[in-house]
């Protein structure tokens, strides 16, 4: 007989056969603007809404989340194993964000973000910061800084340059673990 696996109830002496699910994986750049869920009771838009518009039809969630005003690269998949294995804090996935911040952090300011903020009553794990460069902006002086985590606390990135008094003026996310895009470095 002629069955399709994944529609058709398939068994061998009574017993249902599993088949192997299709994963997906679609690595995509997250502009401002959008927010990392399937969907939003408020009606914003959604990376979901970006695949909808780009032809992709098939059931995908994202790993891990990036702020509404927040860019860069989000993984999407259909692979629950692989999506635990990124995001569980027990496998310290480092994340590399590039912060544009107001002024200019000292070596001080740097260190505390290294050997990690307290945030809500908890220190951060230890994090590794770079100052990249500094930009001429016209209201004053603004750093580009690279930061990598190995914990995914809410708008983690954001608090921890806010607490060293360097507000985020642009922050994006350009590595997941080994995963990066080229087109963006």
């Amino acid at each position: 007989r002629r069955v399709q696996p994944g529609h058709d109830d398939i068994r061998v002496a009574g017993r249902r056969v599993r088949t192997a699910a299709r994963r997906l994986y679609i690595l995509m750049y997250k502009p401002r603007g959008y927010i990392t869920t399937r969907s939003d009771p408020q009606r914003r838009p959604t990376v979901i809404d970006l695949l909808t518009k780009g032809g992709v039809r098939d059931y995908v969630y994202p790993v891990g989340r990036l702020d509404y005003e927040s860019e860069g690269l989000i993984l999407l998949t259909s692979d629950g194993d692989l999506a635990a294995s990124l995001t569980h804090p027990s496998h310290g996935v480092p994340r590399e964000y590039e912060a544009r911040v107001r002024g200019v952090p000292d070596r001080h300011a740097l260190e505390r973000i290294a050997r990690g903020i307290v945030l809500d009553g908890r220190r951060t794990a230890p994090a590794e910061i770079a100052l990249k460069k500094v930009i001429e902006a016209e209201d004053g002086a603004q750093a580009v800084l690279s930061i990598v985590l190995r914990e995914g606390r809410n708008r983690q990135v954001r608090n921890m340059c806010d607490a060293i008094g360097h507000p985020v003026v642009r922050l994006r996310r350009v590595r997941i673990g080994t995963i990066t895009d080229e087109h963006i470095r």
